[in-house]
């Protein structure tokens, strides 16, 4: 699976991304995790199954719709207690329900 989280700048949603890819790797699944800008997001959406907005970017969710479901890829904003705590288990458990 091939999870895309965007935020501002990229830059805060990595530490979730790692602690993803943490939870994946403890679950025996290699998963392709990666963060980027929001702004990124167009070029990045390629082979994606699931769109993930860090809550401080919500107000760009508009916008993430209009890309991201023409091409059938699923896309929230991850839930602040999720966020907030970087919770990487429930990040995942998160972006599989999108599905």
């Amino acid at each position: 699976m091939k999870i895309r989280l965007f935020c501002v700048a990229g830059m805060s949603t990595s530490l979730l991304v790692n602690r993803m890819r943490e939870a994946a790797a403890g679950r025996g699944e290699d998963l392709d995790i990666r963060a980027y800008a929001e702004s990124d997001m167009e070029k990045c959406l390629d082979g994606v199954d699931v769109a993930l907005l860090g809550p401080q970017s919500r107000l760009a969710l508009k916008k993430a719709r209009a890309l991201c479901e023409p091409r059938g890829i699923p896309v929230a904003v991850i839930p602040v207690a999720v966020y907030s705590e970087m919770n990487g288990e429930k990040a995942l458990d998160f972006a599989r329900e999108l599905l």
